[in-house]
């Protein structure tokens, strides 16, 4: 699933969430933020919440193009690994 907004933050992330699930919901494991520059906390909870939904069916996301910023704050609370950056989808 391509991200298609320029922003993931507090004010967008709640309808983010629904397209994320139903793209899981689908099949696609493979997440393209390459168009994503704004990121707050919001972004690292939506994330790890469709983690969470593909290991529901047996899977793990693969994230592409992920802001650093969104790297950043991952490791800062802890769940960088949760997140699997950069491993390929399975």
């Amino acid at each position: 699933m391509k991200i298609d907004r320029t922003s993931i933050t507090n004010a967008n992330a709640g309808e983010l969430l629904p397209e994320g699930a139903a793209a899981i919901a689908r099949g696609e494991f493979e997440f393209d933020l390459s168009a994503v520059t704004e990121v707050d906390s919001a972004a690292v909870a939506l994330l790890l919440e469709w983690q969470r939904q593909a290991v529901a069916r047996g899977r793990r996301l693969a994230l592409r193009g992920v802001p650093a910023d969104v790297v950043s704050l991952a490791r800062l609370y802890g769940v960088d690994a949760l997140l699997d950056l950069d491993r390929p989808a399975r």
